[in-house]
């Protein structure tokens, strides 16, 4: 590909420039087969070694293979006029029938082994996907088993930075982090329910050339300073500003045991969204010891709400605390709009387990793994990033992405013809790659990654065996 994998991580400083050279080659072979293992991905006995050395040396590590591509995320966020900075945790579950790999702590019990990734991944305002801002992964010792008494005395006593939800504030501190090298830049950090900590919005969001926004789903009963109800009766009790209709997906539960209403099975329907907006000021929750007394926090909350539905079944419902602004309706629909964009991560995690199958990794210790992670978790934004680049910018050469053999292969095997003298549209090109994964081409419709990381390794042969017996 002209815009390569090897130039995220070009720059590299891994202590040997032999090492940085390693890289740019081991992302290469990763990308161009990303559903692949590493000895099918790579070229003989002698790069497959070097690929499992280069996991293995003392001086790689995953913040220094990233670095670079984190740099190169600041410069395409500097050049957007909106980046949503999204947050979230996924486990990587590394259990094996056999052998286990060292390092792997547990997940939700001792049986169940792995590690967690916490990416903040930047995208534009239309979900184009701009790259890892910064990353966070770590391991569990043990599992305690408390009581739900327990486990309220321990979550009042112990401080933040002890807990494992310390790691949305250190997202959002790299997010102001992005927002201060990007003044011209808008940037919202926005992150599911599971962000909803007190702490987090007494975090400052000022920067010394602007600010950092906030949008977190809220979850927590917080009450409000002035009325003393929660603030979900105060939003309830603001006028409907709006109404809008949603198509709600079905699905079915992976795990029986899980009892929360947002992962309970349900059919698929068309719900009727009520939306309303309010300013309120929650009072902040007890936290034992000194100099942990918090102070009261005014936030904007947007509410949209199922109005009447279907008996039995839990109505959507979705309560963002934000610091955007709500004066106008428009601003209320922009910032629905953007939590929207927080499910690309979903579509980040999928592509990286599922396309990338950095689970599957048959590497022996956790820190092997973390380094093919840091490595996969760029090729697997490299995918998102040719799958949304297609629908963006659809009438863009196909030549800026793809090399001559590449896109000229992939049209004779579609079309049954020569190739055209001028490079078709990127658009047109993506369609045609994402069938050769099993895509079926409709104007309706956009591919997605699965279809594209297939096809992708599809377009990887015929490049070859174009370069190596010609167009004839």
């Amino acid at each position: 590909m002209s815009v390569s994998l090897r130039d995220e991580v070009r720059g590299a400083k891994l202590g040997d420039h032999r090492l940085t050279i390693r890289l740019g080659k081991v992302i290469e072979s990763l990308g161009a087969k990303p559903n692949m293992s590493v000895p099918a991905a790579t070229h003989g006995r002698a790069e497959m070694e070097a690929a499992y050395r280069f996991f293995d040396n003392d001086k790689v590590s995953p913040e220094r293979i990233l670095k670079p591509h984190i740099e190169a995320t600041r410069e395409r966020v500097s050049q957007a006029e909106v980046a949503l900075l999204v947050q979230d945790t996924t486990d990587l579950d590394l259990t094996r029938p056999k052998q286990q790999v060292r390092g792997a702590g547990p997940l939700e019990y001792h049986t169940r082994l792995g590690a967690f990734f916490h990416p903040l991944v930047a995208f534009n305002e239309h979900g184009l996907p701009l790259g890892i801002a910064w990353q966070k992964c770590w391991t569990r010792s043990k599992i305690k088993k408390m009581t739900t008494n327990e486990k309220g005395r321990w979550v009042r006593k112990t401080p933040i930075e002890e807990k494992e939800t310390y790691r949305w504030i250190e997202g959002l501190r790299a997010a102001r982090e992005v927002a201060d090298t990007c003044p011209q830049t808008i940037c919202v950090c926005i992150a599911d329910s599971e962000a909803d900590v007190y702490e987090l919005y007494c975090e400052p969001r000022t920067t010394s050339s602007g600010e950092v926004h906030l949008l977190v789903r809220a979850c927590k009963k917080r009450i409000t300073v002035d009325t003393e109800v929660t603030w979900l009766e105060a939003a309830r009790a603001t006028k409907c500003l709006y109404q809008c209709s949603v198509n709600v997906s079905g699905r079915t539960t992976k795990r029986p045991t899980n009892k929360r209403k947002r992962h309970e099975s349900r059919e698929a329907r068309l719900a009727e969204l009520e939306v309303r907006a309010t300013t309120v000021t929650v009072r902040p929750p007890y936290r034992a010891g000194r100099n942990r007394k918090l102070s009261d926090v005014t936030l904007n909350l947007v509410l949209a709400e199922e109005s009447n539905p279907p008996n039995g079944v839990a109505p959507i419902q979705w309560l963002l605390a934000t610091t955007l602004p709500i004066e106008e309706v428009q601003q209320v629909r922009q910032i629905i709009a953007y939590y929207c964009i927080r499910w690309q991560i979903e579509i980040y995690f999928r592509t990286l387990k599922s396309g990338c199958r950095i689970e599957d990794r048959q590497l022996e210790t956790l820190e092997r793994i973390l380094n093919c992670l840091a490595v996969y978790a760029i090729i697997a934004w490299k995918v998102m990033y040719l799958s949304r680049l297609g629908s963006e910018c659809p009438e863009l050469s196909c030549e800026l992405i793809f090399e001559p053999s590449e896109w000229k292969s992939v049209w004779m095997t579609i079309r049954k013809a020569n190739p055209p003298s001028t490079p078709p549209p990127l658009n047109e090109m993506i369609r045609m790659i994402a069938s050769l994964g099993g895509y079926v081409i409709r104007q309706s419709t956009r591919p997605g990654t699965q279809t594209l990381w297939f096809g992708l390794q599809r377009v990887y042969d015929l490049s070859t065996a174009w370069q190596t017996f010609g167009p004839d």
